[in-house]
């Protein structure tokens, strides 16, 4: 699969290619505040097949956590564009509401943080969902 994407502005762009490793609905509360209040949308492709092609993005990691994951935005508009987390290395985590054909995610295979879980969030019929992350 060959993607690419960007940020709402158009100063950062990125590509990537492979298989989607895991296409994902998290709904920790640090990805709620990405999002507006929803869950967001993830799909994990391998690092060694993404790469930015246009601008520079700005990273962000919270220092008061013992394994923080670090996202990474663009500075002139703030869209959120990956995410890079120590439990899963070699994995970009890429937003899918970034990417220029968002079809091409297909839908969550799994949900996951539904411990931080708003009564307003709905997971897909079907999928496997878990408290924390699949262990």
């Amino acid at each position: 699969m060959e993607i690419e994407g960007g940020c709402y502005c158009g100063a950062v762009r990125y590509k990537a290619s492979g298989d989607a490793l895991l296409k994902g609905q998290c709904h920790c509360r640090e990805c709620q505040y990405g999002s507006g209040g929803g869950p967001n949308y993830i799909m994990g492709l391998p690092e060694s097949d993404f790469s930015y092609t246009k601008g520079k993005a700005s990273e962000f990691t919270r220092s008061d956590l013992e394994n923080p994951v670090t996202r990474t935005f663009c500075s002139a508009c703030g869209t959120q564009l990956v995410s890079r987390a120590p439990s899963l290395p070699g994995v970009v985590l890429i937003k899918v509401g970034t990417l220029d054909d968002p079809s091409v995610f297909g839908g969550p295979q799994m949900a996951i943080f539904t411990i931080d879980m708003q009564s307003f969030h709905q997971i897909p019929e079907g999928i496997p969902s878990f408290e924390r992350t699949p262990g």
